[in-house]
């Protein structure tokens, strides 16, 4: 059982906790600027922010992994683990950034759309995530991460849609290009939840 490998110390949890923590809270400073599109530039840089305190947080965790000999589990697990919730948190301040570069005027309802799904995805990540600190349920954390599976094939679908109507909307070809940057740019952060996700189903897998 996994609980048997485990060490005393749970810095490495800890360590998923507060990745898991910003990268939501991140998703969430999306969601609210495409819900409320106003004062842009600061937000963007609120977010940016953000993204700097994950950034932080797993620069010191990869460091824990290089210098703790014992680790939770497999390390390259924890390697990947690391590195897919990182990146979730990345795409999210990389669409926020276009909307500043590419000076968006006004939101779009299927990227607020997008961003709500990634809300989900995020919030459902670190609960997920969360009950790995004790992996007596394995049954409930296969459940949580056939959630994100479901919540990310629903952000595949609004993407599809969302693009759909953008081509057919008569704006102006380079408008067209900025936003489906913009929108692919979420719609792979929630491809990364999901890769968290399928990390999280071979650690249970491998070790319930």
């Amino acid at each position: 059982m996994l609980e048997k490998l485990m060490p005393k110390s749970d810095e490495f949890f800890d360590d998923f906790d507060a990745q898991c923590a910003v990268t939501v809270e991140g998703a969430r400073m999306l969601h609210a600027l495409l819900s409320d599109y106003r004062d842009v530039d600061a937000r963007v840089k609120a977010l940016k922010d953000v993204e700097h305190r994950g950034d932080e947080v797993t620069h010191a965790a990869f460091n824990r992994l290089h210098q703790q000999f014992i680790t939770p589990f497999d390390r390259g697990q924890i390697h990947s683990l690391l590195s897919r919730i990182d990146d979730v948190l990345d795409l999210t301040n990389a669409a926020a950034a276009r909307l500043q570069y590419y000076e968006i005027q006004s939101s779009l309802p299927d990227a607020t759309e997008l961003a709500r799904l990634l809300v989900l995805c995020t919030e459902k990540v670190r609960e997920v995530v969360a009950a790995l600190r004790l992996i007596k349920q394995p049954d409930q954390i296969l459940a949580g991460v056939k959630d994100i599976k479901k919540l990310e094939s629903q952000a595949d679908e609004a993407l599809r849609a969302g693009l759909g109507r953008l081509f057919k909307s008569g704006v102006d070809p380079l408008t067209v290009i900025k936003w489906k940057e913009i929108y692919d740019l979420i719609e792979m952060a929630t491809d990364k939840c999901q890769d968290v996700g399928n990390v999280i189903e071979g650690v249970v897998l491998e070790h319930s």
